[in-house]
């Protein structure tokens, strides 16, 4: 069937023209995951459309990518249109001049001002990536585990703590499913997960870059203190465990609770043999308001300096359509679209995850904008911090203090 697709394109193409015919855009991208979601799915949809233009998805390894990316675009050699990564990363590319500016495609109007902030200069002047998706942060558990072991779905922290212990107790699953040894894990899907119910999402966020809040303030303390209560049911070994041993933990049916990014979806349908469902941030009392990291994560920009800049701002414009947003949302259930028409999603723990976006307030990860240019970089040292009060070898406090220091070495309204 793929070959059948490739060669009638191919034909289509020929028939446009030589000149037409030449046009081939290559799309540099982290998500080695998504090579057949494009192929077989993005690519032939653009192509029914716009069979003069060949595209190519050439991702790299996720861990490469940005120094991949970078050696590419100063060489020379980097392809047409690049997956952006949201805020600092890419602002400093487009400041570099290799990312073109984006702001006059006419698709650009189905996107808020929330869902283009990722990819804009501060001051919102210039527009240099088109949204693609913005991925949801909570837990996802073993559906089969709580029914057997009559737990209700937490939607406070007694209540989580409370299901853990009982899991705990039982001893058949693993409590929950997250190591320490990549540190990421543990501030993406840990701090960044629970902390927004402390520090009121973006209220809390955004005072921290005008410096009205500090690291050490109550709000950004107490998350580390939950963490460190996480250790006791992470099952032996945590502290070795990497990113694929949690997966692996989970989908085998090992563990009870996984802390996820909705990122996850795809594939843990496609290797958990047992129901799945998905619940929120618990807050600290019933009634209390919730709020979600919900995170702008891709987008796709233009490097500045393509042969093909024609051919790829017809590609960005479709990238900016609602047939785009609906087709890659249900390809990629997890990730949500960004345009503002709505997207109907078909996949039950994608629906569960989104649905949140109704009853939470959504925000960001706390040290994606701004607070991470600097040295030490705000963001790894949350890794580090993170990992840190999990494993005890780091006080909650300690950790806030780091790393307020850290930022005020730099950041002058923190000084």
């Amino acid at each position: 069937m793929k070959k059948t697709v490739r060669m009638a394109l191919l034909a289509s193409t020929l028939l446009a023209g030589p000149a037409l015919a030449e046009t081939t855009l290559t799309i540099e991208s982290w998500r080695n995951d998504d090579l057949t979601i494009w192929q077989d799915v993005l690519i032939p949809a653009f192509n029914a459309a716009h069979p003069d233009i060949t595209v190519v998805f050439a991702p790299s390894a996720p861990t490469e990518y940005n120094a991949s990316l970078n050696s590419k675009l100063e060489a020379g050699s980097a392809g047409d249109l690049i997956t952006c990564r949201p805020f600092d990363a890419s602002l400093e590319l487009y400041n570099k001049g290799y990312l073109a500016d984006l702001s006059g495609l006419a698709a650009m109007a189905n996107f808020s001002p929330v869902a283009k902030s990722a990819w804009q200069t501060d001051d919102a002047a210039a527009t240099f990536c088109v949204p693609m998706a913005s991925v949801i942060h909570g837990f996802i558990y073993n559906a089969d585990a709580f029914e057997a072991l009559g737990i209700a779905v937490p939607t406070t922290r007694d209540e989580f703590f409370a299901a853990l212990d009982k899991i705990k107790a039982d001893g058949t699953y693993i409590p929950m499913a997250m190591g320490t040894n990549d540190q990421w894990e543990a501030a993406t899907m840990g701090y960044n997960n629970i902390g927004p119910n402390y520090w009121k999402g973006e209220e809390g966020r955004l005072a921290l870059i005008k410096g009205e809040q500090k690291l050490t303030d109550e709000g950004w303390v107490a998350p580390y203190a939950e963490l460190a209560k996480w250790k006791d049911y992470l099952g032996d070994g945590f502290e070795a465990q990497t990113y694929p041993d949690s997966q692996n933990l989970f989908t085998l049916g090992r563990a009870a609770i996984y802390p996820a990014g909705s990122w996850e979806i795809s594939g843990f349908n496609a290797q958990a043999g047992f129901k799945m469902g998905a619940f929120a941030p618990p807050v600290a009392a019933a009634g209390d308001t919730c709020y979600i990291s919900d995170h702008t994560d891709i987008a796709i920009g233009m490097n500045a300096a393509s042969p093909n800049a024609e051919a790829a701002k017809v590609f960005l414009e479709w990238v900016g359509s609602p047939e785009f947003a609906t087709l890659y949302a249900n390809a990629l259930p997890g990730f949500f679209s960004l345009n503002s028409t709505p997207v109907e999603m078909k996949d039950p723990l994608a629906q569960e995850f989104v649905s949140w976006r109704q009853k939470c307030q959504s925000t960001i990860r706390s040290t994606y904008q701004i607070l991470s240019r600097g040295t030490p970089n705000l963001e790894n040292e949350t890794w580090n911090a993170s990992a840190n009060v999990i494993k005890g070898t780091e006080t909650p406090e300690d950790a806030g203090k780091r790393l307020q220091e850290g930022l005020a070495s730099w950041y002058e309204p923190q000084k």
